[in-house]
């Protein structure tokens, strides 16, 4: 069992930057893969990123590259995006996830969610 907690979200002009946080407890969080995943309103999740649990493999979605880096820091039991040159189209919740299995893009491979945190980027 995992728990997991986002923060970091808040509201920035565009251009602006964020940095989200997700603070795991529970299992050993060195034991998973981490994603962060984003809701808008009226849509469907959609997958940001992926990390593999020893931070050596990441994976981004195309929106993001070369704008946002997702991290972790296994002592910490930590694990982070980076959001930069923020767009009013990244305005969502976003999520944290744990996977058990490794790296996926996949919502549906994920066994652990954080509550969200809301990011609003005006324009």
């Amino acid at each position: 069992q995992v728990r997991l907690v986002e923060s970091g979200g808040g509201l920035v002009q565009a251009g602006g930057s964020l940095r989200l946080s997700c603070a795991a407890s529970g299992d050993t969080f060195s034991s998973y893969a981490m994603g962060w995943f984003r809701q808008a309103p009226g849509k469907e999740r959609e997958f940001v990123a992926t990390i593999s649990w020893s931070g050596g493999i990441t994976l981004h979605v195309d929106s993001v590259k070369g704008r946002f880096t997702i991290s972790r820091d296994n002592d910490k039991n930590m694990v982070y995006l980076q959001m930069n040159s923020l767009k009013p189209e990244d305005t969502a919740v976003y999520y944290c996830a744990a996977n058990v299995d490794g790296t996926s893009r996949y919502s549906e491979e994920y066994d652990y969610w954080g509550q969200g945190t809301q990011v609003t980027v005006s324009s």
